[in-house]
């Protein structure tokens, strides 16, 4: 186990760089489907390092207006004294509630303890047996603390009670799209705003709404620290194995920090970028700087696929099979891949799509293609950030 260099502060979920967010600007234009920010954080003094491919782990705190809406469905006045959960040192609820208690998700303590509380007189304990798991499920998506505790008024708690039943707010992860070599002082990050509407309720995703909308640049202190994601990094400088980066939407980030890295080290191996969104007018984030380095050099190739700018919806995955004999070349010259964001669609269609290069470029049955793929994993050489 590696041990921290002396001197060096070692930062960590019970010990957070306290820093400030000193700039901070919209990368979606107006007509975008959803917000998306970009957030310059002061690291001066702190000590605080990172390497591209890390992640930052933010401590958000929870809307007051959400917590406000919650105490007044509790009963209480916010001046009770109850444990905070993540220190167990005494404060008053409304405290608790805001930095420590994730609210916007509701914990099966919560679930079993109305149930309790109103006999089983409840839609809740019909749908908390076995075989309704499903539609318990369906019933509390989108719903918060605040929902159940408005749907069950007859269900009360005493302050303690209710603490008991609660989840703790915990990080958010965010990967960092800065290089330190480019930005000595700071930390950037590429966050999309999460906000929908659900049972009549402005919703909110408790980080991104806390960055978008409850900090103040240059006043508002965050805690923070740096996890390190060792299996997502650049090769050396001086290595000429090329990379291929693909990263729609926010998942760009950590890309825009390997080519700040790339520029500053003069990296020597040729650099492909893949990037997608809704629409090269509202959503084409870092634009300039992105053909900035296409001009110098920094990136050898950028592909860009737009879903709305024309009648069939376009993809990263489309724009790989679209220049699949090139990336396939790429390939046998011992190119990386890596891939950032969406885990849900997203890497699943960009993964068939390279399977579908494989096996097709390299004229290969689908095992052949598959074991191929999987010698890539094993060498390192496919290196997936998804969430």
């Amino acid at each position: 186990m590696s041990t921290p260099e002396a001197g060096k502060p070692v930062y960590n979920v019970k010990n957070p760089c306290i820093a400030k967010v000193k700039r901070m600007y919209n990368l979606s234009g107006p007509d975008a489907p959803k917000h998306t920010a970009h957030y310059e954080i002061d690291l001066a003094g702190s000590g605080l390092e990172y390497t591209p491919g890390d992640s930052l782990a933010v401590q958000p705190t929870n809307d007051p207006a959400l917590v406000q809406d919650t105490l007044d469905a509790l009963g209480f006045s916010g001046a009770e004294i109850v444990k905070h959960p993540k220190t167990g040192v005494e404060v008053p609820i409304r405290q608790a509630l805001t930095e420590g208690a994730l609210i916007t998700e509701i914990d099966n303590k919560l679930i079993k303890a109305i149930v309790e509380k109103t006999d089983g007189d409840t839609l809740l304990a019909d749908l908390s047996v076995p075989e309704k798991k499903e539609a318990l499920k369906e019933y509390l998506w989108g719903r918060f603390v605040v929902d159940l505790l408005l749907e069950n008024p007859i269900a009360k708690f005493t302050p303690d009670e209710f603490m008991a039943t609660q989840k703790k707010l915990n990080i958010r992860l965010y990967s960092i799209s800065s290089s330190q070599k480019a930005h000595p002082e700071e930390v950037h990050l590429t966050v999309a705003t999460v906000r929908y509407t659900s049972h009549n309720r402005a919703r909110g995703g408790v980080c991104s709404t806390f960055l978008a909308e409850r900090v103040t640049p240059n006043k508002t202190l965050i805690p923070c620290f740096v996890n390190h994601g060792k299996g997502f990094r650049l090769p050396e400088p001086q290595d000429e194995t090329p990379i291929i980066m693909c990263g729609p939407g926010t998942g760009i980030a950590p890309f825009r920090a390997f080519l700040e890295e790339r520029k500053a080290t003069n990296a020597k191996g040729k650099a492909w970028l893949f990037f997608g969104e809704v629409s090269s007018k509202s959503c084409f984030f870092y634009k300039d700087e992105f053909e900035g380095y296409l001009a110098d050099g920094t990136l050898t190739k950028f592909s860009t696929a737009w879903s709305r700018d024309q009648a069939e919806k376009i993809y990263v995955q489309h724009k790989m099979l679209e220049n699949s004999a090139e990336f396939w070349a790429w390939l046998e010259q011992g190119a990386i891949f890596y891939v950032c964001g969406d885990a849900a669609r997203m890497a699943s269609d960009v993964d068939k799509a390279l399977h579908t290069i494989v096996e097709q470029q390299g004229r290969k049955t689908v095992d052949e293609a598959a074991a191929y793929v999987h010698a890539m994993k094993e060498a390192k050489r496919y290196r997936r950030d998804v969430y």
